[in-house]
């Protein structure tokens, strides 16, 4: 299976952004809070899944574990609105990201 990259999911969400643009709000820094707020939504749908369910079934079970990775798909997609939002590109992110793990892998 190949990589599915940040680049891919920017440009998948771009067309449905452009799909829905005459019922969804534009992309744009001021539509980033909403995008976080929908996707802070999500995160806790994939948490309603691994209390009511625990780790272990969740991760197992074939219908709960597609549930689970169907939500973690909603979050990604919200993530990468934001990202749209803002404007930040998938080097950026890259940079900033290594930077980060760098300075992790330095901690203790």
């Amino acid at each position: 299976m190949d990589d599915f990259g940040i680049n891919e999911m920017l440009e998948m969400q771009k067309a449905l952004q452009e799909k829905y643009k005459d019922k969804w709000k534009p992309i744009c820094p001021d539509r980033g809070k909403d995008q976080l707020l929908w996707m802070i939504g999500e995160i806790g749908e994939v948490i309603d899944i691994v209390k009511k369910h625990g780790g272990e079934k969740a991760s197992q079970e074939a219908p709960l574990r597609e549930h689970l990775i169907e939500e973690l798909a909603d979050v990604l997609m919200y993530y990468n609105d934001i990202l749209l939002c803002y404007g930040i590109s998938a080097e950026e992110l890259k940079q900033s990201f290594i930077g980060k793990f760098e300075k992790n892998m330095s901690r203790w």
